[in-house]
């Protein structure tokens, strides 16, 4: 009899207490730092920005591999692309939108 509590997944994909602590550590790290960087400016108004946008996006990162498990072993490989798919046609989507709404508003101006 096939073991209950599997429910059809492999263990290898499932992380370990100490990849979840590490990965919650790293999210306050990367969270704490930008917010003190608002609260407190020390730094000019764009560069504190840029600053923001590269901890986000390094926060994307430690989120998928560490909560959501993405990384580049063959089992996580259908999951990988799916992601990538699904950021590419939010990216189109958003993009797309974003760029029918300024033609649209240039060319209700022009009048």
């Amino acid at each position: 009899m096939a073991n209950a509590n599997n429910h059809g997944h492999d263990e290898a994909n499932h992380g370990s207490v100490k990849s979840y602590g590490i990965g919650f550590i790293l999210s306050v790290i990367l969270t704490v730092i930008p917010f003190y960087l608002v609260m407190n400016p020390s730094l000019p108004k764009d560069m504190t920005l840029l600053v923001i946008i590269a901890f986000a996006v390094i926060q994307i990162v430690v989120h998928l591999y560490y909560f959501l498990h993405l990384d580049g072993s063959k089992a996580a490989r259908s999951s990988v692309t799916s992601f990538l798919f699904t950021a590419l046609v939010i990216a189109l989507l958003v993009g797309l939108s974003l760029w029918i709404m300024f033609s649209i508003h240039t060319s209700m101006m022009a009048k």
